[in-house]
Formats: structure tokens, C-alpha cells, sequence
């Protein structure tokens, strides 16, 4: 069997469905020559990992919590300071560049935590790339909560859709490139809950594919580069 030729790290913080999709994507012809080599969990009890866990993917836990002691926010004591997160983030940098093999795409795939130039910086000197999946269309509802939004402006008469994108992360949150996007028609009568549902049936599918357009262009990059 060849050797996989894109290899990922994958990060999360939560249930791991879209971590799921991924994975499965990589044993199918979905994502060819493709493996997860590493899964970087910010919460030690995100079910993700033993989604990791159950496909022989190796994972670490990074959790901010040792980061918001050692730096407290003194104005706000419950959020992390400025200190904090930038620490964090060089750290979670250094975790990312390490892994063996080196990761050629790392993929936010339900990561709740914005990553800061401490991270965004040193990732994109090593030459790679960070996409994010977003619940939102580009420009809408950036940012938390964005399908909780979502459905409060249409039950105020303000849209009649939303929708989902995979996008290069940049310092900006939620506001790099987008790499694909799927708009989700909102339905009368429908709660928050049953719009949520429908929206992460989008992101399996839109995940894989935003990653799948993404190795395009790298293995691309690479033939013209000559280091195919």
C-alpha cells in the first residue's frame, strides 16, 4: 500500500462528528492517499478523542485552563487574559509543528478557541495551512452562537437563509478566504434545535470537501514547486 501523501492534524473541541467525517473520509476514496496523524483536543473530555482513539489516531489534550492560572484576568477573572491565550497559542504552535510526520493542512474542526498571531505566525512561516469550518455564510454571523443568530434574524423577517463554509483561518475571526460554502434554506416552524441538526449534516459533507479542495491546491503547489 502507497504511503498516504497528505497527512493532517486535525483539532477540536467537542463531539468530533465533523472529526468523524474526516476520518472516514480517509479510509474511502473521499479524501485519497490521505491519514490523520494527530488530533489536538483543547477539552480533555471531547468525545473526539475516543473517536480518535477508536481509529488508532494518536491525539494530545491542550487545554487553556493551566494557561488562565498562570496569567490570571484580573478585570474578568472567569475569561482569559490577552497573556494567557497568547501563550497558549505559541505552545499549541509548537504541538502542531512537532508532530511526526509533519502535518501538511491542519483542519479546525469544531475548535472553540480563536487562535492569535502567536499561533497564526509561526504556522505560516512552516508553510501551512489552517482552515476552520463555520456555521455561517461569509460575512454573516461571525464569530459564537452564529446558528443561534441565525435563527432569530429569520424569526425576525431579517433572512431566508444561512448556510455553512470552510474558510482560511486569519487573524480576523471567522473572515479568511472562503474555500467552500452551502446555503441551508430556513425552514418555517422549525426550532433552533432542528435548524442546528440540519446545519451539521451540511458541515460532514462540507468538511470533507473543503479539505479535499485544500490538498488540491497543495499538491498542486507541490508539482509546480517540483517536490511532488
Amino acid at each position: 500500500m502507497p504511503e498516504p501523501t497528505f497527512n493532517l492534524t486535525v483539532l477540536i473541541s467537542g463531539n468530533g462528528s465533523n472529526l468523524q467525517a474526516l476520518i472516514d473520509a480517509c479510509a474511502s476514496s473521499a479524501l485519497p492517499s490521505t491519514r490523520i496523524t494527530r488530533v489536538i483536543s483543547n477539552k480533555a473530555d471531547a468525545y473526539g478523542l475516543t473517536r480518535a482513539s477508536n481509529a488508532s489516531i494518536p491525539s494530545t489534550v491542550h487545554s487553556l485552563d493551566p494557561y488562565k492560572a498562570r496569567f490570571p484576568n484580573a478585570k474578568k477573572p472567569k475569561l482569559s487574559s490577552p497573556e494567557a491565550r497568547s501563550e497558549y497559542c505559541k505552545d499549541l504552535a509548537k504541538l502542531a509543528l512537532e508532530v511526526t510526520p509533519k502535518p501538511d493542512l491542519i483542519v479546525c474542526a469544531g475548535w472553540m478557541l480563536i487562535l492569535t498571531p502567536t499561533f497564526l505566525t509561526p504556522v505560516a512561516e512552516a508553510g501551512l495551512k489552517i482552515i476552520n469550518l463555520h456555521p455561517a455564510l461569509p460575512g454573516e454571523f461571525d464569530g459564537i452562537d452564529a446558528i443561534g443568530r441565525a435563527h432569530k434574524a429569520f424569526l425576525a423577517g431579517e433572512i431566508k437563509r444561512t448556510g455553512v463554509m470552510i474558510h482560511e483561518v486569519i487573524e480576523d475571526v471567522d473572515a479568511g478566504k472562503p474555500v467552500v460554502t452551502q446555503e441551508v434554506e430556513m425552514r418555517e416552524g422549525e426550532s433552533k434545535e432542528e435548524l442546528e441538526a440540519r446545519i451539521h449534516e451540511v458541515e460532514h459533507g462540507l468538511i470533507v470537501e473543503g479539505t479535499r479542495r485544500t490538498l488540491l491546491e497543495i499538491g498542486d503547489r507541490r508539482k509546480t514547486e517540483g517536490g511532488a
